[in-house]
């Protein structure tokens, strides 16, 4: 907010026991971030002077999972005062004194609320001028909100919490969404006199709106035509619903950009992913984390890529991808596991039933099928042949295999490392490679073939093969 002072106070220090977890309820995720984290995400786009976010259960957790991704945060501790009145107040004692802009407050389970939103929320309470705007909402049924209760011109004369509701008021359609900008000195003024004579016994911070109109102050709502941006979390139930209207905001801004999603409702993009135009997205398809796929690319179906690169017109079906990076035009799947540290060079193939992992390959090589290649380079231009494997481990340590460029290898080739196989060299069918092979080599492990004639009639009398050998006897 350019040439305006802002303090963005976001309440998390609630247990959220509806929740049924062991993990702090803001810090469930969607989108790729935790709960709280879209919040801060959304304050950091405010461009806010001060960012403080008021923490109690499980604070340590907490501080823990944010401080890395958003370190101008400053986090505060809530004492045994409860209520978001006591969280508010304990945010604001922390701001510097000549600290005299707006503070804009925010909940740590209502990630919905975008910038936009909260832009023109701000910029609606700084044209009215009064001491404190909420955001309103009016929905069809408002159960467990508070309710928005308006004076005979139209005004907001208060808010009542549902448990403290008659029922006249909890008739009442509009409701309160629990995010609000007050003028710092409304907040220093008021929050000490703040009580906890209600069903709760806590100081809530809805009750300095009323203290404000009870002494002639005015009180401004601001009522969202989008309800979803007010849209809390506190179950499992609600925590799906509000990942699943995020995704499809996600899925509609790259639709927008010229993304092709042929199935929106199987398709999840989180909200660090990045995607070209003339992307295409196949159903059951998900883009997690910090994934980045380049122009003409195509993914999936039922594909999973997690912290991945993908280049210009690669194509990646039926696969499961992390921190790998697929090169431009290079082919992955159906079926392929890329592990992490994954790099498959431009034009390059990873086919079906391949796993990967720690491995670099060339320019132009493939690794068609039926394969594992694990902490291995391999150079441009080579061919693994079905079911070949990089032997890497000596149940003590991992060891390297090197490939060189245009070695092909026999069907199942077994490469133990550490092992270096010189460029153009060649491997016959289930050699075992256990020394180096110099270049232009080929590499065998030859053992002379035994028929014993009338085994199976002798050992397996009766069956249907002992059967099918006496008749070609009899025939010959």
């Amino acid at each position: 907010m350019t040439g305006n002072t802002l303090a963005i106070i976001i309440l998390a220090a609630g247990q959220g026991t509806r929740m049924r977890s062991r993990l702090p309820k803001v810090l469930h995720e969607i989108g790729g971030r935790p709960l709280v984290g879209h919040v801060l995400t959304t304050a950091q786009r405010l461009g806010a002077d001060h960012v403080e976010v008021v923490v109690r259960h499980e604070r340590d957790q907490v501080v823990s999972a944010l401080a890395h991704d958003y370190p101008d945060a400053v986090f505060i501790d809530q004492d045994e005062i409860p209520g978001t009145g006591r969280a508010v107040q304990v945010a604001v004692d922390a701001l510097p004194d000549e600290f005299d802009g707006d503070v804009l407050v925010l909940s740590g389970d209502c990630p919905l609320a975008d910038a936009d939103t909260l832009r023109a929320f701000l910029e609606a309470h700084r044209a009215g001028q009064a001491g404190a705007t909420l955001m309103t909402a009016v929905v069809d049924d408002p159960t467990g909100y508070g309710r928005v209760i308006r004076d005979e011109s139209g005004g907001v004369d208060r808010i009542v919490e549902q448990k403290d509701a008659s029922a006249d008021e909890a008739a009442v359609r509009e409701i309160n969404a629990g995010m609000y900008v007050f003028r710092v000195g409304v907040l220093r003024e008021y929050l000490p006199t703040v009580g906890v004579d209600n069903a709760q016994s806590e100081m809530y911070l809805t009750d300095v709106p009323g203290m404000l109109r009870r002494d002639g102050s005015p009180v401004a709502a601001s009522v969202v035509t989008d309800v979803t941006v007010t849209y809390g979390v506190n179950d499992r139930a609600q925590l799906a619903e509000v990942g699943r209207l995020l995704n499809q905001r996600i899925v509609r801004r790259w639709q927008l950009e010229g993304v092709t999603v042929i199935d929106p409702a199987t398709t999840w993009i989180d909200d660090d992913a990045t995607l070209a135009p003339d992307v295409t997205i196949l159903p059951n398809t998900h883009i997690l984390r910090a994934t980045k796929i380049a122009e003409g690319a195509i993914i999936g179906p039922d594909t999973t890529l997690v912290d991945c690169e993908v280049g210009e017109d690669a194509i990646v079906r039926r696969s499961d991808a992390t921190l790998a990076v697929i090169g431009a035009e290079a082919t992955v799947g159906p079926f392929s596991f890329l592990r992490p540290n994954t790099v498959l060079g431009a034009r390059g193939k990873i086919g079906a039933y391949v796993e990967t992992k720690n491995a670099e390959i060339g320019e132009g090589s493939k690794v068609p099928h039926l394969s594992y290649v694990g902490d291995a380079t391999i150079g441009r231009g080579v061919n693994l042949g079905a079911s070949t494997i990089t032997a890497n481990y000596d149940d003590v340590h991992k060891h390297r295999t090197v490939v060189e460029d245009e070695v092909h290898t026999g069907s199942h080739t077994t490469l133990v490392a550490p092992v270096r196989l010189g460029a153009g060299a060649k491997t016959g069918a289930g050699a075992v490679v256990r020394k180096d092979v110099p270049a232009g080599s080929l590499s065998m492990s030859i053992a002379p073939q035994r028929n014993i004639e009338g085994w199976v009639e002798k050992n397996r009398a009766g069956t249907g093969a002992a059967d099918a050998a006496a008749r070609s006897r009899v025939a010959e």
